[in-house]
């Protein structure tokens, strides 16, 4: 709708002569600042609703100094397990009215520690997933006018608040179900090296002993690259399965097992971690660890709200569950692999 009187859009100006009020009071009212009186108020509503108009969030972001906007930092937009958390996040923020800009390090720390400086000068609080920077980096953050939240941090590096899963009682989980099904000799494709997560589950690696597991760790990433390329070494060293740092790398171990025309679980088993969508529809549908990627998210943005507001948090919550999930590419170990190794 337009203003009557201008024949154009309706205006902060329009919306105070139709009301009866200064400028000065609607603005207050748009931007929810300052005492004005419930009847003044509800003629300023009234007003704007009868003219069609909606405030300028940019100039609202100038009086109020607030956006309404939270900034979401991730490592690798690719990997949808951090889509996952993402998609928490927005549908938890935007249903208390604030909207997302979401930016890619590409797993760069010197290029997340940037990012993280500018995107916090264009939204009111920030939410860094599964960060990769050190703890000088981090600390620096922790000092930041504006709220920051870990997800899936490094919490012991640093006093930033920070939601997590528990990688380490998961990827036990995993370790525990090789050894029932006979598995001695597994080799870990380890993730990316900044990686918290990784840091925990290489740590349930050096768990698995007390199963019976002897585990060899070697480097790969995080990515279906990296799963394809680390899976001729690991072969050579003759495991009886193969745990992967996450369901993409798996994904590109078990496309290089076809190559070489080996057999999953008949020759080798296989696990991935975090059972993202495409986990029980691969052939053979993959064994992994779930995690409440969207959980994370909804209650990363309810934390995240609180500090907006000036409240205090728990800087270290219990950390989310991890569930095991048995699907079709982890076996019995070989006869012959069984006599090898006795």
């Amino acid at each position: 709708m337009t203003d009557p009187e201008s024949a154009g859009p309706a205006t902060v100006r329009s919306v105070a002569r139709a009301a009866g009020v200064s400028v000065a009071t609607v603005s207050r009212v748009m931007a929810g600042t300052g005492v004005v009186s419930p009847a003044r108020t509800e003629r300023v509503l009234a007003a704007a609703r009868e003219l069609g108009y909606r405030p300028d969030p940019i100039a609202r972001s100038l009086a109020t100094g607030t956006s309404r906007r939270i900034a979401v930092l991730v490592p690798n937009l690719s990997n949808p397990y951090f889509y996952d958390i993402i998609r928490g996040i927005g549908r938890a923020s935007a249903a208390d009215g604030y909207t997302m800009i979401v930016a890619d390090s590409m797993e760069d720390a010197a290029a997340e520690r940037a990012l993280a400086v500018d995107m916090l000068q264009q939204a009111d609080a920030l939410l860094l997933v599964a960060p990769r920077s050190d703890r000088a980096t981090l600390e620096a953050l922790q000092g930041s006018r504006r709220p920051v939240l870990m997800l899936l941090g490094p919490r012991s590096e640093t006093e930033l608040p920070d939601l997590s899963v528990d990688n380490l009682g998961g990827m036990t989980k995993l370790y525990r179900h090789l050894a029932d099904i006979g598995h001695r000799r597994v080799i870990y494709l380890s993730g990316p090296p900044g990686a918290w997560q990784n840091l925990r589950r290489l740590e349930a690696a050096r768990r698995a002993e007390r199963f019976g597991v002897q585990v060899t760790v070697l480097e790969a990433g995080g990515t279906i690259a990296a799963g394809h390329g680390a899976a001729d070494a690991a072969l050579d060293i003759g495991p009886t399965a193969i745990a992967c740092f996450n369901d993409l790398v798996a994904f590109g171990v078990l496309n290089r097992l076809t190559e070489r025309g080996i057999g999953v679980p008949t020759d080798i088993s296989l696990t991935g971690y975090d059972d993202i969508d495409f986990s029980a529809y691969s052939s053979p549908a993959l064994t992994t660890v779930r995690t409440p990627r969207e959980r994370l998210g909804s209650e990363g943005w309810q934390t995240l709200r609180r500090m907006i507001d000036g409240e205090r948090v728990d800087p270290a919550p219990a950390e989310l569950a991890a569930e095991l999930v048995v699907r079709d590419s982890t076996g019995p170990v070989p006869s012959e692999a069984a006599q090898a190794s006795a």
